[in-house]
């Protein structure tokens, strides 16, 4: 890739976040009193979050089987718990015993 399209790549990535994070600032000058609007606002960072994580969680292990299976107790441990490094931990002991598991059978 030429230094030139990596450049102009990064201006149009930095002109996206700027429009982004600036215009609500200057086109909203009132509270937002819509209770739809507000709700939809709130969720926006976690849906996001978890759009751009989710394809990341399927690819990061060595089969789909073992990456399913720490998703599931990512989220029963998420559910159950709610405690962040014990969700991690769990979710690669997940990953991890199925891997292990999966060897075995293979």
């Amino acid at each position: 890739m030429e230094e030139k399209q990596i450049w102009l790549g990064m201006l149009v990535m930095a002109a996206t976040l700027y429009m982004v994070r600036a215009l609500p600032l200057t086109l909203l000058k009132k509270e937002i009193r819509s209770t739809f609007i507000r709700s939809f606002l709130y969720y926006v960072p976690y849906v996001s979050l978890s759009v751009m994580t989710f394809p990341a969680i399927l690819s990061a292990t060595g089969s789909l089987v073992s990456a399913a299976a720490g998703f599931a107790a990512a989220v029963v441990l998420a559910w159950v718990d709610g405690n962040l490094f014990r969700v991690s931990l769990g979710a690669c002991g997940a990953v991890f015993v199925t891997e292990l598991v999966m060897e075995f059978l293979v």
